[in-house]
């Protein structure tokens, strides 16, 4: 048979206090912390001044023209007007293409 012992919840009590305001702390100060961070990445990207000279992309595994268009945000046409001599359904690992 086994024995059932019951415990009282007073020793419990101080430490789920303190570690439930620490836990309302934490996210009252996260609150608007980064909000303001996101302000001043997003200032500091669109006010620096653009490089100049020619930006180059290197063909990774399971790229598509499509894919490499979404992620450096340069339409399809444009990096076909760039590379002229790359075949969009015949991309190769390590490839080089223009981006500007």
């Amino acid at each position: 048979m086994v024995a059932v012992v019951a415990r009282s919840w007073r020793p419990y009590a101080a430490p789920a206090a303190f570690l439930a305001a620490v836990t309302l702390a934490v996210v009252g100060i996260r609150a608007f912390w980064p909000h303001q961070a996101a302000k001043v990445e997003h200032a500091q990207r669109h006010h620096a001044k653009a490089p100049s000279g020619p930006h180059y992309y290197r063909v990774r595994a399971g790229d598509t023209l499509a894919a490499i268009a979404v992620k450096t945000h340069i339409p399809i046409a444009r990096l076909r007007r760039l590379n002229p001599a790359v075949q969009p359904t015949a991309l190769f690992i390590g490839q080089r293409l223009r981006l500007r």
